[in-house]
């Protein structure tokens, strides 16, 4: 075996695993997970021959097959999957995995595939060869073809698989680097990248995301440096698509430790926080809190509620922030004067009159000698009332700002004519715009999808989208039966435990609740979303997602992900006559301040639809409505699960 700190089973060339005796190396693998059960040692059992005897044909054809390795039961780095079998091959990688059946599942194939991608996509040297994934029933032989890039096959085959597959002008990857630790570096969820920060102060570096968001990482570290020495204001806007990794920058900023030495001292002292992470979504700030937490601060020093936090502000003018730089999450959500007023406006020394962004302005305004403030822009995502005014509201709040000359107002170009006649200053910077989706792994163009399939055009095209999501390993799903819907992410994330899978739904649906989604707000008001969205499923109180019991609207789910969403759909958004139709949605109580129901509605199913980051189950519920609703998804490429 290598010597190294990664966690596998076993290691060799092939002619050493040829030659080895099947319960040496099974011994090996129970000493490696010892606490196997019976099933995977009889699993072992049975499989461990047929590998070897196709590598003795392998060998027979092929003499430089010497140099090929095999590893059993890798362990990829930072999560708790394993993967069965991986060949490393003249100029290629194979993962294999073995199912002990005769025909696998829809889950067995979504497994496979995950493997595959997630090796090209995070391990430093799969990115630059071909990685074959097959998915290997054993009780069955021959060679069954592909299905979204996983070739189906018996053991019987796999040695002529093998010889059509290697490319004899190149070596095999290393075995030795392919098993380093550092080699898979997979790109955290936000709650892994909050676990991460609170015990080391950092983020690990993946290559990929690094690429799409250092450069407006190093674009806001120099303008904060700018503002500490020339002692100057300035406003940042960063945009960018649905999980881009909008939310991790902030909180890499605000985590930042060179801020440290740009605080100003107060009379008591530095700030104990030079920065703060602020957000309107109130799950978001609950699951940070709860990942974040420690003894003394519960998760608060970095992360707040906007709201609670213009309470503390905006009846006290003479009480000075203790930040220098304020991030403000999903700014362009930021409540209008009117909504402000409705929250706060019962509070002793309120001053009515000022949307969010003013108040914002006029808070980093008290700051000693500069601040920052950084507002993270998303599209598509306003789902509240009061939420409809958009970003023009910053450009106003600086306008206003009683020392506005003292700011510069950053933004890239998307938004650019936003600011083309204000008195402001500002500059441009397309470092400011994350353009490149990560949240789905190698899939990069899942908002432009969904944007397409909830608009008013046809269904023409998406199945052909789909299907390149399929070979990035990225998937849709649907059934007209929740329990197929449970049983397929159960099945599919068995050996992942650190996976999270839960239920979503729209909070304006009438009729969910009558199969098992409790999306009412009384329902949903008792959910705890941290321990929902961290815990897992052997959490005593049963409050994990993946218990698939609890659901959470997209209110809950806002600015948060899931590994696979169980996505039920309501009667709120349905296709009627070719055409979405919000009709049958519950209205709201203040249906005055709404001014565009039905871009709420299509607003919250983007929210859902995009929460997902290896896929999205949609169960749709045998009402007669929803049949065109069903019918439409399938025709835009969402595979039926039977």
């Amino acid at each position: 075996m290598s010597e190294n700190s990664a966690r596998y089973g076993w290691d060799s060339d092939f002619p050493t695993f040829e030659k080895t005796e099947a319960g040496e190396i099974r011994e090996r693998l129970q000493a490696f997970i010892s606490d196997a059960s019976h099933q995977q040692v009889a699993a072992w059992n049975q499989s461990i021959p047929p590998l070897q005897a196709e590598v003795t044909e392998i060998l027979a054809r092929n003499a430089s097959a010497s140099r090929y390795e095999t590893i059993l039961e890798y362990e990829l780095p930072m999560e708790s999957r394993r993967t069965d079998v991986i060949f490393l091959i003249s100029g290629a990688v194979v993962v294999i995995e073995l199912k002990g059946k005769e025909r696998p599942s829809q889950a067995d194939l979504d497994q496979a595939a995950a493997y595959g991608r997630d090796l090209r996509c995070y391990h430093r040297d799969c990115a630059d060869v071909p990685v074959y994934v097959v998915l290997m029933p054993t009780h069955t032989k021959g060679y069954h073809g592909e299905a979204g890039g996983v070739h189906i096959m018996g053991p019987d085959v796999l040695d002529d698989f093998i010889a059509k597959s290697d490319r004899p002008a190149a070596a095999p990857v290393s075995v030795r680097s392919f098993l380093s630790a550092d080699a898979y570096r997979p790109l955290p969820t936000l709650v892994q990248a909050a676990r991460e920060l609170m015990k080391s102060g950092s983020i690990r570096t993946i290559h990929r995301a690094r690429a799409a968001t250092e450069p407006a990482i190093a674009e806001i570290t120099k303008i904060i440096h700018e503002a500490a020495r020339t002692k100057t204001r300035h406003l940042i806007l960063l945009t960018g698509v649905p999980g881009a990794g909008k939310t991790l920058v902030g909180l890499q900023i605000v985590h930042a430790h060179f801020l440290d030495d740009l605080a100003v001292p107060r009379a008591n002292g530095k700030p104990t926080a030079p920065a703060v992470f602020l957000s309107g979504n109130g799950p978001l700030v609950e699951v940070l809190q709860y990942e974040l937490r420690s003894p003394g601060g519960g998760g608060r020093t970095f992360v707040r509620g906007v709201l609670d936090y213009v309470k503390r502000y905006s009846a006290k003018p003479e009480l000075v922030p203790p930040e220098h730089v304020l991030v403000y999450d999903e700014a362009q959500r930021a409540f209008d004067a009117e909504q402000v007023k409705e929250k706060h406006g019962h509070r002793p020394g309120f001053v009515e009159g000022k949307s969010e962004p003013e108040h914002f302005i006029e808070f980093a305004e008290r700051i000693p000698e500069w601040c920052v403030v950084i507002g993270l822009i998303g599209s598509g995502q306003e789902i509240h009332i009061g939420e409809e005014a958009g970003i023009v509201q910053w450009r106003h709040a600086v306008e206003k700002a009683h020392k506005s000359d003292q700011w510069t107002i950053h933004y890239p170009d998307g938004v650019a004519t936003i600011f083309d006649d204000t008195s402001a200053k500002h500059e441009k910077s397309h470092a400011l715009s994350l353009d490149v989706e990560l949240r789905f792994h190698l899939a990069r163009e899942i908002h432009t999808y969904v944007e397409k399939l909830l608009g008013e055009g046809t269904a023409d095209g998406l199945s052909i989208m789909v299907s390149k999501f399929e070979k990035e390993g990225y998937h849709l799903r649907i059934t007209r039966d929740i329990e197929v819907a449970k049983k397929y992410l159960r099945d599919r994330y068995a050996e992942h435990p650190e996976a999270r899978f839960g239920i979503i739904a729209s909070s304006r649906d009438r009729d969910l609740a009558r199969f098992g989604v409790m999306n009412d707000y009384q329902a949903t008001k008792n959910v705890r979303n941290g321990p929902w969205y961290g815990e897992p499923e052997g959490d005593p109180d049963g409050r994990s997602c993946r218990n698939l019991r609890d659901c959470v609207t997209e209110f809950g789910a806002q600015g948060l992900e899931l590994d696979a969403a169980l996505l039920a759909w309501g009667t709120d958004y349905i296709r009627q006559d070719s055409r979405w139709s919000h009709a049958k949605a519950r209205g709201y109580q203040k249906k005055n301040r709404v001014k565009d129901a039905f871009q709420l509605r299509m607003n919250a199913y983007r929210v859902l639809l995009t929460r997902g980051r290896d896929a999205t189950v949609v169960f749709v519920p045998e009402i007669k409505v929803l049949d065109e609703t069903f019918k439409h998804l399938v025709k835009s490429g969402f595979l039926e699960i039977r």
